[in-house]
């Protein structure tokens, strides 16, 4: 699976951005996708996740109402919807997939794409 990820850039304090990550190479509804993120001398750690075969979403404790994570299969296509973006939202953020969720969770997916950097200003 290669997976292309866009949409970061960035935004005050407040704002929205959406990310999007297309995938390709393979069957992507079988997919569990993610978005994970990472800053400078931390661990890449999970934002969100969605299984693909319930649709179920799981969410960081920091971003819970704050970002939704949805899919679409039809256009192979994974997006996080970010609102009301604080500083500590700062990093580079990258798109997963995996066969396995757990892995997703764990930040130790089968495919990674490159990142997108998103930086919120005070």
């Amino acid at each position: 699976v290669q997976l292309q990820a866009s949409g970061g850039g960035l935004v005050q304090a407040g704002g929205s951005l959406r990310l999007s990550c297309a995938a390709s190479g393979r069957t992507f509804s079988n997919y569990n996708m993610g978005w994970c993120r990472q800053t400078p001398g931390k661990e890449r750690e999970l934002v969100a996740a969605v299984s693909w075969r319930s649709g179920s979403t799981y969410y960081d404790d920091s971003v819970k109402g704050r970002f939704t994570i949805s899919r679409d299969n039809a256009k192979n296509t994974v997006y996080l919807q970010m609102n009301s973006l604080k500083p500590e939202d700062t990093a580079v953020y990258y798109c997963a997939a995996s066969s396995r969720i757990q892995t997703v969770f764990t930040a130790d997916p089968d495919y990674w794409g490159q990142g997108t950097l998103v930086t919120v200003s005070s």
